[in-house]
């Protein structure tokens, strides 16, 4: 694998902002991520990623890996998204009991358990905050979101999960992890991580936590 990784985002149509199921259904439809295929295709990218949590994961482990082959087969290249990869990179670190910090409302959230159950991992412990909007989310700060992981750990989880693609977290997974004492796995983080493990190994980069410190 090249040692240059680039990124290109193109932004999906949204209808409303707003982490409710309807809302979130219609965010995930095929006609919204049809138009973000069309849009990276000048990019040429060689893997692509649907990368919302939400907005996969209330379709079911069912409809996320259909979203996910309809991205493939759209773009001609391989495709996942960020719920797909949250419970792969835990298959991947041979986690299976975790603890979730959780942006969205409780009934949202409570989806996204489903969908890591339906993969085999245990919930332990989940942390709702009953943020309505991705906006709002966006306008966390490290200490409010190193408090929120935090608050959310529970001694029987051997991983934290934060499911929330608007979260900005890439810059501080390091503290994130010194601050509970074991493996962080955020959306953004793991989103990047399937994006090249499509690909083939995926290189370490420091920063990034316990995902991309390579082995297990």
């Amino acid at each position: 694998m090249s040692a240059t990784v680039r990124l290109p985002v193109a932004i999906t149509s949204v209808g409303e902002d707003a982490h409710r199921v309807d809302a979130l259904l219609d965010l995930g439809r095929t006609e919204r991520l049809a138009d973000g295929v069309a849009r990276l295709g000048p990019a040429r990218p060689d893997s692509m990623m649907w990368a919302c949590t939400s907005g996969s994961f209330v379709f079911g482990r069912a409809g996320a890996q259909k979203q996910a082959a309809d991205v493939a087969e759209a773009a001609g290249v391989p495709a996942s998204s960020t719920s797909i990869a949250f419970v792969d990179a835990l298959q991947h670190l041979d986690i299976h009991r975790v603890a979730v910090a959780a942006s969205y409302p409780r009934d949202v959230a409570d989806h996204f358990v489903e969908f890591l159950t339906g993969g085999g991992v245990d919930v332990v412990s989940m942390g709702s905050h009953g943020i309505v909007t991705a906006a709002e989310v966006g306008l966390l700060g490290q200490d409010q979101v190193i408090a929120m992981v935090c608050a959310a750990d529970h001694p029987d989880a051997d991983a934290l999960l934060v499911p929330d693609t608007a979260m900005h977290t890439l810059g501080f997974i390091d503290e994130l992890e010194s601050a509970v004492g074991k493996p962080v796995l955020t959306a953004n983080q793991v989103t990047v991580w399937k994006g090249l493990q499509l690909l083939g190994p995926v290189p370490p980069i420091p920063g990034l936590g316990r995902l991309f410190r390579g082995g297990r």
